[in-house]
């Protein structure tokens, strides 16, 4: 059978998903890569997978036969950015109408070592393929719009199954990351584990401990942003992986609560619900970012200040010295910690959303302005004005004149 024969037509239905390939970024980096070798290039990975499910994708990867080289080459001679974002694994970055495209050559695995593979570059679409994780990753749509799918990736697509390519210990063994992979991918697009990618994933856990803690972590924050989280983390705690992260007991109700109430929570509050205080470390441990670190800690410090049936001008000081987001992430922190039922987290949600906390009226300036000297006592009476503005709900117009007299210095 030919290659041209092989390629299967997208369905009319399909075709409504693929409007992505009339994109005029994609197009010129297309034609400049089959000026040199005419039909060496095809759509591969996500936006294929993506777009077969029904869903938008949001990049678009290339895979060529052209060499790393030939590549910069075709771009340069188009006048296109060209960025060697990763020559070693065969890797560059496409720059069209000021959007990236990867763009990589095809590739066969020489040698792996659970973290990184040696490979060589090949001109065999079946070779590539192989080299990758799962069937449905594996589909490759030419520019006009059919599909090439060696390894049966479209089975799976219609079955919502996320498989292993061919063995699945061996696929693992090429990069454990793939077993956190395996979890994230099942979570976003099946209701059930295929069986034999588990079993796998469940011996071969102590591989994870072999790869970097930045990658570990960037999976980890990956799977809990998912809406079904709660069943990615259920699989991987009872199969001991969770615990090849983190050993400290996993709170799976307290997770699960935090998700149904506040299912698009930021990652750093949901791994606060996940570990609690037993997961003080976790950040440095997963080489999270500072801003990650303090989005975690500042949540769980909030959320000891939230109690039940609060009442709305509690509410409103907690907002105004917490911030909103901050506040947001609290309530939903306390709630998974079962402070909060769900009507009272919503009744706080909602009081967030609707009142935007004001700006101190008053600043050092003003008090300077009175005859106060610059220095100590500037601040300490701008601290005095601000918690009298606060216990009074937020004054304005002249009670605000009013307080900032009554803290002048008699001096």
């Amino acid at each position: 059978m030919s290659k041209q024969a092989s390629l299967i037509g997208l369905t009319p239905e399909q075709r409504t998903h693929f409007s992505w390939l009339n994109a005029p970024n994609l197009k010129s980096v297309i034609a400049a890569l089959d000026a040199v070798d005419p039909g060496g290039s095809r759509f591969v990975g996500g936006c294929v997978r993506d777009s077969l499910l029904g869903e938008q994708p949001k990049d678009f990867d290339v895979a060529t036969r052209l060499t790393p080289d030939e590549v910069m080459g075709a771009l340069k001679a188009a006048k296109l950015g060209a960025a060697p974002t990763g020559l070693a694994h065969g890797t560059v970055t496409a720059i069209a109408d000021h959007q990236g495209i990867e763009v990589t050559t095809l590739r066969s695995d020489v040698a792996t070592d659970g973290r990184r593979a040696v490979v060589a570059f090949t001109k065999d679409w079946a070779h590539d393929a192989n080299r990758r994780d799962f069937c449905m990753n594996a589909i490759y749509a030419t520019p006009d719009g059919e599909l090439f799918d060696p390894v049966g990736g479209l089975a799976d697509i219609a079955a919502r199954r996320v498989a292993f390519i061919g063995d699945a210990e061996k696929r693992i063994r090429e990069d454990y990351l793939r077993i956190l992979r395996f979890f994230r991918f099942t979570a976003r697009f099946s209701e059930n584990f295929d069986d034999a990618g588990l079993a796998a994933c469940a011996r071969l856990k102590d591989g994870i401990s072999a790869l970097s803690a930045e990658r570990i972590g960037a999976e980890l924050m990956a799977i809990l942003t998912l809406p079904r989280a709660s069943f990615a983390l259920k699989a991987m705690n009872n199969t001991g992986i969770l615990a090849q992260i983190w050993d400290a007991p996993a709170k799976l109700k307290n997770f699960d609560r935090l998700k149904r109430a506040a299912p698009n929570v930021e990652a750093p509050v949901a791994l606060g619900v996940l570990f609690g205080d037993a997961g003080d470390g976790i950040g440095a441990r997963l080489r999270l970012s500072n801003a990650e670190k303090a989005i975690r800690s500042k949540a769980m410090k909030g959320a000891t200040a939230i109690e039940r049936n609060m009442a709305e001008s509690q509410v409103r000081i907690l907002i105004y010295q917490l911030g909103r987001d901050v506040f947001q992430d609290a309530i939903a922190v306390a709630h998974g910690n079962d402070s909060i039922d769900g009507p009272d987290h919503d009744r706080l949600q909602d009081i967030a959303d609707n009142w935007m906390p004001p700006v101190l009226p008053i600043s050092g300036r003003h008090i300077v302005a009175k005859g106060v000297k610059p220095g100590p006592e500037v601040a300490k009476t701008l601290a005095l004005i601000e918690q009298q503005w606060i216990d009074e709900g937020f004054p304005g117009g002249d009670r605000v004149e009013d307080i900032l007299k009554a803290h002048l210095p008699t001096h």
